[in-house]
């Protein structure tokens, strides 16, 4: 990595080789993550209102996001701490990236309308296969390659690197979908073949690894032997109190996760079921390509002039747009695809802007040698807390107008409400982040020199 970094604003140049590894790790990771988020979800919901159970299908989505949730977050502590003290991190991604593509096809197995007696083994196979999947994905691509990012970047480009992987996230969703079309249906026997297709993704990914991938050359190895209070390492009281600005950081990415989370794995059948645009194939494709423009451009311009101008507006963004697909309640059937595409352009740019944002800043507050170690952290505030608090508020709103007479499952409008009146909250630790801005890149400017 090339490094003219100075005082001001130049950015430090990505070699060639850097750029390859982010955009196919990056977005083949996301491609998994958008099959865990969305389509194990979807299809939970499916199996069971086939059977005519949309209570089950609330309740086993919540807990598969749940379980999932946790296993991520557990794995992520210990792999992070491990990775750190073996100063290694590609090991663990080619290697992890294998056994994640493996895992997601073991959904191939799962049967689209049980009979009532294996009702309890699917929904039980269900969670269990989630868990596994989750276990080699968060090893692979939130301990080792989230890991990996810090390692090769620095202040002055992690904006763009991080803007880019949130574009990812909603082109990988297109990817998905679009296999989707053809691939599967929640009135098909099996879905085998669209869960083995979409494990193939990381398991080319893993072999590409072996042979491209390269650790950065500056790795610092914990040489700690005491692994399991290495571990736990950001959890302890002294590093949070030497650290406070790095955990205010996540607690505001929290905030914002939470938001998404009370609507993200219902998203799908929001506006197949509840909206009723079955063709929704273009307006998505609008939504995706300007949502990406805006994170893209958002990335840039927080890298060159600081990202403490862009907090304000993009939560304020999120608050309002989150509002304006709820007011659709009231709106003519007419007018839905219209006023989805508009706001849903503003929603999705402004959480993927606001999410990369705040990760570039949590990732500056990291201290050196231990990158890995403070992965399990940013776990527990961007994955564990919101898919544990989000879907539970869901849950709620859902099994309060649940029809198991439906023969479609139908999310309700409330539950963007929801995620507009949480999203509010994330000023006030954005406040403080705002205010440590200018005195945290120029300290990090002047230490790359």
């Amino acid at each position: 990595m090339e490094n003219n970094s100075s005082v001001g604003n130049t950015t430090t140049k990505l070699s060639g080789k850097v750029w390859t590894c982010c955009i196919l790790f990056g977005l083949v990771g996301q491609i998994a993550w958008s099959v865990e988020n969305m389509y194990f979800a979807t299809l939970a919901q499916d199996i069971f209102s086939n059977v005519h159970r949309q209570d089950l299908a609330t309740i086993v989505s919540t807990l598969m996001i749940w379980l999932s949730a946790i296993t991520a977050t557990a794995t992520a502590i210990f792999a992070g701490g491990f990775i750190d003290k073996v100063g290694k991190r590609k090991p663990f991604i080619a290697y992890g990236y294998l056994a994640w593509g493996v895992t997601i096809m073991l959904f191939a197995a799962i049967p689209m309308s049980p009979s009532a007696k294996s009702i309890g083994l699917v929904a039980a196979l269900l969670v269990v296969f989630d868990c596994i999947m989750t276990f080699f994905g968060s090893t692979a691509n939130d301990a080792a390659y989230s890991t990996w990012v810090v390692d090769v970047t620095d202040t002055t480009n992690r904006g763009k690197v991080n803007a880019i992987n949130s574009v990812f996230s909603i082109l990988a969703f297109v990817i998905v979908f679009v296999l989707a079309m053809f691939l599967y249906n929640a009135q098909n026997e099996t879905n085998a073949l669209f869960f083995i297709v979409l494990g193939i993704f990381p398991i080319v990914a893993g072999i590409v690894a072996i042979f491209i991938l390269k650790d950065a050359p500056n790795v610092v190895k914990n040489s700690n032997p005491d692994y399991f209070k290495e571990t736990f390492y950001g959890f302890r009281p002294s590093v949070i109190k030497n650290n406070k600005m790095l955990y205010v950081c996540l607690t505001a990415n929290c905030i914002l996760g939470i938001s998404q989370q009370t609507f993200f794995s219902y998203l799908i059948n929001f506006i197949l079921n509840t909206l009723g645009i079955k063709d929704f194939i273009l307006p998505l494709a609008i939504v995706i390509v300007l949502a990406g423009a805006f994170t893209g451009v958002s990335g840039v311009l927080s890298d060159k002039f600081g990202r403490k101008h862009f907090y304000f507006p993009l939560v304020i963004i999120v608050v309002l747009s989150t509002l304006g697909i709820y007011l659709m309640k009231f709106m003519p059937q007419s007018s839905y695809v219209y006023v989805l595409v508009i706001i849903g352009t503003f929603m999705l740019g402004a959480l993927l802007s606001g999410g990369s944002a705040l990760m570039s800043s949590f990732q500056d507050y990291i201290p050196k040698g231990s990158e890995g170690r403070f992965q399990g952290v940013r776990m527990v505030f961007s994955v564990l807390v919101p898919m544990l608090i989000g879907p539970l508020i869901t849950m709620i709103i859902n099994l309060m107008k649940v029809d198991n007479t439906s023969v479609d499952y139908l999310p309700p409008f409330e539950i963007f409400l929801a995620a507009s009146i949480i999203a509010v909250f994330a000023f006030i630790p954005i406040f403080f982040v705002r205010k440590d801005a200018d005195r945290l890149r120029l300290e990090l400017l002047k230490s790359d020199k």
